[in-house]
C-alpha cells in the first residue's frame, strides 16, 4: 500500500523555522499501531492522519510514541496540505476530531483555526518542577492537560535550561512556561518529555490555554504571540467567548510516498 506523506513547516513564514509536522491523507484508518509506528518513523512531534467523510476531514495526531487529544500545528499543516496541495475547494475546512469538531479558514495569506478555550485554574506547583526547570515562577495553573507557569520576563523564558528526566516525572500532558513579551503580547515554551517532546518548536494547542489567561491579564481579545523556542513561531491570536482563534503561516517542505506492506495493514 502506498500512502501519501507531505510535510510542512507550521507557523512558519519560511522554511526550517516554526514547527514542522507530517500530515498522512488516507484512503481508509490503517491499525492504530500502523499509524504509531510511521509517526516514530517520522520522528516528528507530530504525524497528523486524515481519512475524508462526506465534506468533512477526520483528523487524529500521533507523536512519536503516542496519540495526543489535540495538536494545533499538525492541524495547521493539515489545513494547508488539503488548500494547497489537495484543492480543498472551499475557504473553510471542517475537522472531526477527538477535541469534537475544529475549523480551519483561510483568513489572507494565513490560515486560522477555531479550537476550544482551556480555562487556566490556579494550582499547587508539583513537587519538583521548579528544581526541573532551574528557576521558581511566579504563578502556576493548570489546564485541562497542562501545567501553565507564569514568569516575570521574557528572559526569564529564554534562559530557562529543563533537566527533562526530571520534569517527565511531572503528571501532566506538558508543561508551558510563559512571560510577557517585548515585541509580543506574551511569548511561551512548551516541554512535553512525557508525550516523548522534550521541547515542541510551537504549540498551537497550549495557545487554547494561554489565550483565555493573558487576554484577561492585558485586557485585550486579540493577541500576537511568540514561542521562543530555537526555530521559533509566531501566533495571532484572537479570544471568542469560549474558543480561541489562532492564525499563522505554514511552508511546505516534503512531498512523498510511505511504501507499507500489505500485511502490515491488515488488507
Amino acid at each position: 500500500m502506498i500512502v501519501p506523506v507531505f510535510q510542512a513547516d507550521a507557523f512558519a513564514d519560511v522554511l526550517f523555522e516554526g514547527n514542522p509536522a507530517a500530515v498522512c491523507p488516507l484512503p481508509f484508518w490503517l491499525p492504530d499501531s500502523i499509524m504509531q509506528k510511521i509517526a516514530a518513523e517520522n520522528n516528528l512531534s507530530e504525524t497528523a492522519f486524515l481519512v475524508k467523510e462526506g465534506e468533512i476531514w477526520h483528523l487524529r495526531w500521533f507523536t512519536p510514541t503516542t496519540e495526543v487529544e489535540l495538536c494545533g500545528h499538525a492541524t495547521l499543516a493539515s489545513a494547508h496540505i488539503l488548500f494547497h496541495h489537495l484543492h480543498h475547494p472551499a475557504r473553510e475546512i471542517i475537522f472531526s476530531t477527538m477535541s469534537g469538531i475544529l475549523k480551519a479558514k483561510k483568513i489572507e495569506n494565513m490560515i486560522e483555526l477555531d479550537f476550544p478555550a482551556d480555562q487556566p485554574t490556579q494550582a499547587p506547583l508539583p513537587e519538583g518542577i521548579s528544581e526541573a526547570l532551574g528557576a521558581m515562577p511566579t504563578l502556576c495553573l493548570k489546564g485541562i492537560s497542562d501545567y501553565m507557569l507564569v514568569y516575570e520576563r521574557e528572559e526569564d523564558i529564554i534562559s530557562l535550561n529543563p533537566d527533562f528526566e526530571l520534569l517527565r516525572k511531572t503528571k501532566a500532558r506538558g508543561v508551558i512556561v510563559t512571560a510577557p513579551g517585548k515585541n509580543y503580547d506574551f511569548v511561551s515554551r512548551f516541554f512535553g518529555p512525557q508525550v516523548g517532546i522534550n521541547e515542541d518548536p510551537v504549540t498551537g494547542s497550549a495557545h487554547t490555554l494561554l489565550v483565555p489567561y493573558w487576554s484577561e491579564k492585558t485586557g485585550k481579545r486579540s493577541l500576537t504571540a511568540r514561542q521562543v523556542s530555537s526555530r521559533g513561531g509566531t501566533l495571532y491570536c484572537t479570544l471568542a467567548g469560549n474558543r480561541v482563534r489562532i492564525a499563522g503561516k505554514a511552508v511546505t517542505y516534503m512531498e512523498g510516498k510511505i511504501h507499507l506492506p500489505d500485511s502490515e495493514t491488515n488488507l
